[in-house]
């Protein structure tokens, strides 16, 4: 017999996989990676700090740190100083940092839209509903 459960995560596990191979291929074609179109993300709508981006990205501030140091140097990010603290600079996009985002965000949309064309008209929203359902029944204590 098999536990439906664990099916179910599996297989979210392997859509989550697939998402972000995908991902990764769509960051390639402009020489970058996901972290680095994540964080260029992060930073598109105001300039933050590593421990901002660091929080909103859900992962920790070092490894955030090393990316933005590596965005910097290749003149995608830029560095501006801080008013609430001078020791912490703020990170915002470079103009050529917009354009390669605004290619990835471009190419991942038109992958975007031919996978909702192949789940149907109505498959995406029954499919976002019932993972709705998922999380508020796994944040139940």
């Amino acid at each position: 017999m098999h536990d439906p459960m664990a099916l179910l995560v599996a297989d979210l596990y392997q859509a989550a996989g697939l998402a972000r191979r995908r991902g990764e291929r769509i960051a390639k074609s402009e020489g970058q990676s996901q972290a680095r179109w994540q964080l260029l993300s992060v930073v598109s709508d105001g300039p933050r700090t590593v421990a901002q981006a660091a929080r909103r990205l859900g992962t920790a501030r070092q490894a955030v740190q090393r990316v933005a140091n590596d965005l910097a140097q290749e003149g995608l990010l830029r560095t501006q100083a801080n008013p609430d603290h001078r020791t912490s600079p703020l990170f915002a996009l470079t103009d050529e940092g917009a354009q390669i985002l605004q290619r990835m965000n471009g190419a991942a949309a038109t992958a975007h839209r031919a996978q909702l064309q192949a789940l149907g008209p109505d498959g995406a929203a029954r499919l976002h509903d019932g993972l709705r359902r998922l999380i508020a029944v796994l944040e139940q204590p």
